[in-house]
């Protein structure tokens, strides 16, 4: 798509207040493809009070009109949805394909599970001689990260307007193109002028401007967990709502009972979609003492398949600190069985799709989020040993179990510290809460548990 000059505030398209733009690079050939505005305080701002301007009027739109509005938003992004697929894939580098099928597909589904959910959900309740009301939280901030750059736009806008809150978008730099494409379905869609609104820039200023904004009421960010740490510290100064998705060094146990090549398979798949760059990947693999061997065989079998199937990572300073970990894994002693930190290709943010062996669990690799296409294997004695290295980070987002018997998988997972679990391969659900546990975030989104977010409740008394 064609870069907009300005930003998407109050249902238009506006001069930013500065003349400074982001360059937007293709990772695959590292060739500009287009320039934005880089927002100051002052775009911010505007934003913030045209989104306030427009919170009354649409706090009070019945819940079935919101959703209406979300069903047409939903229909755009069917209609466009071959241009979001091109998008992305000159932004991120995501290959066609998996554009298509995944960052296209997947907000398409949450849009419409939000359509359904607005025009269902009880915002009204009666418990005892009270009735409570579910209300709009009020103005959202809302801060996202480059990876599945529609996907997490999609899972933080279409809820808030769902609840009948207005928003500010702030995007990751280095994905701009995709949100200025969304606000022009939202425009195309109907939605009324002031209810969502877009300010592209840089993090430390548009995004910090944004969180500690007194006309924000909720800031929703996705990303790494230190800035998410600073984002946080700035709400809660000012008492202020947040939602913060953050980052994962998720576990994909295999059990001995489970069918080992299948797991090795999905598993290294898992890892190597998007490039890695899922904050939810299973990059710790758990095997058996008795079935190690074999897996790493698998893994590094399965992995190499993935050399000339995975597209670059985003840009040079993210492809610099994959490298970097890969290097460290194998100064901590690591065995490097596939990959490494070269670059297969002259041009382009590329990373070999990589598999350690012979990882343990207070290595560097095993513990520190990489993200990028990097699979860690480690050995375990038994299920309680497992379980302990399993649950032995900071953070606890996601994770995989696999076992001959379903019982016994669930069973394991209900002992993991993390907030959502994949028993034997289980397939995404777009209605499902997403979050974590410890320091991989605060709140849930996605399905009604993500409408939660953005309701604050008030009860009357009878």
């Amino acid at each position: 798509m064609q870069a907009h000059d300005g930003m998407y505030i109050d249902g238009a398209w506006r001069p930013a207040a500065g003349g400074d733009t982001i360059e937007v690079v293709n990772p695959v050939d590292e060739q500009v493809i287009g320039r934005v505005p880089a927002g100051s305080a002052e775009d911010v701002d505007t934003a913030v009070r045209a989104a306030r301007a427009a919170l009354p009027g649409w706090a009070a739109t019945p819940p079935a009109a919101r959703a209406a509005r979300l069903g047409a938003l939903r229909d755009v992004l069917v209609a466009r949805k071959d241009e979001i697929a091109e998008t992305v894939t000159a932004e991120l580098g995501s290959p066609l394909a998996f554009s298509q099928a995944v960052h296209a597909g997947v907000p398409i589904a949450v849009a419409g599970s939000y359509a359904e959910l607005a025009a269902t959900h009880a915002f009204e309740e009666r418990i005892g001689n009270s009735t409570v009301h579910h209300e709009p939280v009020g103005v959202v901030g809302a801060i996202t990260p480059w990876n599945y750059p529609l996907h997490q736009i999609v899972a933080k806008v279409a809820p808030a307007l769902a609840a009948g809150c207005t928003v500010v978008l702030k995007p990751a730099e280095d994905t701009p193109l995709t949100a200025q494409l969304f606000a022009e379905a939202v425009h195309e869609a109907g939605v009324p002028a002031g209810v969502f609104n877009l300010v592209t820039g840089l993090g430390p200023v548009a995004g910090q401007a944004l969180a500690e904004h007194e006309g924000v009421d909720l800031v929703s960010f996705t990303g790494s967990t230190a800035v998410g740490r600073h984002i946080g510290a700035t709400a809660g100064g000012a008492v202020k709502r947040v939602a913060l998705e953050l980052g994962g060094k998720s576990a994909n146990v295999i059990l001995p009972s489970a069918d080992l090549a299948k797991a090795v398979a999905v598993g290294v798949a898992n890892v190597m979609s998007n490039s890695g760059q899922t904050c939810s990947a299973w990059t710790r693999m758990l095997v058996h003492r008795d079935q190690y061997d074999e897996a790493v065989d698998l893994a590094a079998s399965a992995a190499a398949k993935y050399g000339d199937r995975i597209g670059p990572v985003v840009n040079a300073k993210q492809q610099a600190r994959v490298r970097s970990y890969i290097e460290k894994g194998v100064a901590e002693g690591a065995r490097l069985v596939t990959g490494g930190p070269e670059s297969p290709y002259e041009r382009g943010y590329f990373v070999s799709p990589t598999v350690f062996a012979d990882v343990t669990s207070d290595m560097t690799i095993a513990q520190e989020e990489i993200f990028g296409p990097v699979l860690s294997l480690i050995r375990y004695e038994d299920q309680e040993d497992a379980l302990r290295i399993a649950n032995g980070t900071v953070y606890g987002l996601a994770g995989a179990v696999w076992a001959g018997d379903e019982a016994e998988a669930v069973a394991f997972a209900r002992r993991l510290e993390t907030g959502q679990v994949d028993i034997n391969g289980g397939r995404f659900n777009p209605r499902a809460p997403f979050g974590g546990y410890k320091q991989s975030g605060v709140g849930r989104e996605l399905g009604p548990h993500g409408l939660g977010e953005y309701l604050q409740t008030k009860s009357l008394q009878f």
